[in-house]
């Protein structure tokens, strides 16, 4: 299929589509409403689903019914209303469920603005709802990745049954990038042929979908269960990048999402200044790609490590426990909808270095 220019959040539906997501619940917000107004004309062309809910909460508990029936199932929205999913995110999790959450972050806390952000690092990472669990967390940093990593999360989250979230942003959503899909949508695995989902009990054993054990033993083997599923993850789903991480590289930059980008920018502009700094960016936020920095961040040549995000610093605490001390970690960031300009990060880098 060739490339065709489109928004993000009307390409996050598309990727969706293509991967055979086609029963979608959702409650609009901004700034993600794009993503519904283009599946509400899309899925019927399709045969898929799409049922506007009355509130974030019950589209939880949407998701978590028609998980529970071996469908590809998901749902887009914004800061505040993944916080409204998130007990019913602790029970997909803890019932050993597959669901898709899009999260195209706002700024807050509180209602917040509808300006970029990256301060649902927390929510997204550290379990934003109750009890021993984590979501995979996928963090795009442009149009054509934020697809791409849709239709792995569908992938990913029927691979260990449990909740995928992917993270982004205002500018994900509202910026227009050329993209390519595949040409069909994908075939996925009729429920009838799966070993776990409810499909009606005639002719086989009953199966009971739930998070609820009274005895305390049974709780604690699903507890520990999620918890090898998770230790799996570390293992196998670590995701990022490297750009320009040379031998001679004085600072290495951490970043992710639209970020990361502006960070390239930095790069390459210092570069032709003639100061070496590199990135490393972490795709999955969860797995986090822990050793990878700790393997770059111990270089000799590496005199500090930067932290630069749309926050007040939530991942930086990821970073330094990586580092274990043995570098200094430095923090930049702007908040509240404010992006920081490559001019602001550069400066923060020379002060580092004593030039500035």
């Amino acid at each position: 299929m060739a490339k065709i220019l489109m928004k993000g959040n009307e390409a996050i539906g598309e990727a969706a589509v293509r991967a055979g997501g086609l029963h979608y619940f959702a409650y609009p917000i901004t700034p993600q409403s794009e993503v519904g107004e283009y599946l509400v004309k899309r899925l019927p062309e399709v045969g898929g689903v799409f049922v506007q809910a009355e509130s974030e909460v019950a589209v939880g508990n949407m998701l978590f019914g028609a998980a529970a029936s071996g469908k590809r199932v998901f749902t887009t929205s914004s800061s505040p209303g993944i916080s409204l999913m998130q007990e019913a995110i602790s029970y997909i999790a803890g019932a050993h469920l597959p669901a898709v959450f899009i999260n195209i972050v706002r700024g807050g806390p509180g209602l917040g603005g509808i300006l970029p952000a990256q301060s649902d690092y927390f929510q997204a990472t550290k379990g934003g709802g109750h009890g021993d669990y984590r979501l995979l967390v996928l963090a795009p940093s442009t149009v054509q990745e934020a697809v791409d990593l849709v239709m792995l999360a569908f992938d990913l989250a029927h691979k260990y049954l449990n909740p995928v979230m992917v993270l982004g942003d205002g500018m994900i959503g509202q910026m227009m990038e050329a993209v390519e899909f595949p040409e069909s949508i994908k075939e996925t695995d009729d429920p009838m042929t799966m070993d776990w989902p409810a499909t009606g009990c005639e002719g086989r054993d009953p199966r009971i979908i739930k998070s609820l054990y009274l005895d305390p033993q049974a709780l604690e083997k699903n507890s520990f269960a999620l918890a090898d599923k998770y230790k799996k993850m570390k293992e196998e789903e670590v995701r990022y990048e490297l750009y320009k991480v040379k031998d001679d590289c004085q600072v290495l930059l951490i970043s992710y999402g639209t970020m990361a980008r502006i960070c390239q920018t930095v790069i390459d502009e210092m570069e032709e200044e003639g100061v070496s700094v590199g990135l490393l960016r972490p795709i999955t936020l969860f797995p986090f790609p822990e050793n990878e920095i700790r393997e770059q961040a111990w270089k000799e040549n590496i005199r500090a490590v930067l932290s630069v995000e749309m926050s007040t610093g939530q991942m930086v605490e990821d970073v330094d426990k990586a580092v274990q001390g043995r570098k200094p970690v430095e923090f930049y960031g702007r908040t509240g909808g404010i992006v920081p300009s490559p001019e602001e990060v550069k400066d923060y880098i020379l002060k580092i270095l004593g030039k500035k």
